[in-house]
Parts: C-alpha cells; sequence; structure tokens
C-alpha cells in the first residue's frame, strides 16, 4: 500500500537529522516583508534558494565574527559554545 502524504513527510523529516555533512536542523520563524522580500531578490540575485542564501549569510557572519577571536581566548570558548539547545 502506498504510504500518505503525511506518513512520506514524517519519513523525509525523519532523515534531516542525519542528512548532509553534520546534520540538518528545522527552523521556523516569521520576518518583516521586506525582509522577504530582500531574500528572494538576494537568491534570485545569485541563482540559489533562499534555503542556500540563508545559509550563506548566515555563514559569511559567523566567518566574519570569528576571524576577530583569538582563539585561545575566553571569548572564542563563549562564542563557540553558546547556552541553548541549538549549539554549535
Amino acid at each position: 500500500m502506498a504510504m500518505t502524504p503525511a506518513e512520506r513527510q514524517r519519513a523525509y523529516r525523519a532523515t534531516r537529522a542525519t542528512a548532509g555533512e553534520n546534520g540538518q536542523r528545522q527552523l521556523n520563524m516569521w520576518v518583516d516583508t521586506g525582509t522577504a522580500l530582500a531574500l528572494a531578490r538576494l537568491a534570485k540575485h545569485y541563482s540559489v534558494t533562499k534555503q542556500e542564501m540563508i545559509a550563506r549569510l548566515i555563514i559569511q557572519a559567523d566567518d566574519g565574527v570569528i576571524a576577530t577571536i583569538n582563539e585561545q581566548s575566553p571569548q572564542w570558548d563563549i562564542y563557540m559554545r553558546p547556552k541553548g539547545k541549538l549549539g554549535r
């Protein structure tokens, strides 16, 4: 018997935690309309999905912060091990 759409979605989501190089995590959020439109423009400009554009922007910002912190400093430990369940 074929799976229902809900069953297919459940199976797909179950594999996300181990997908790719380091698994994936789902983000759910609301943003201002202007932000959503800017994201759509950027993604179109760079010929990528909105998901890829968000990932690029986050990694670029993170790399910028990391470049300013000495790996031997307490700030490094604070930044690399943030409190909360989504730590890096």
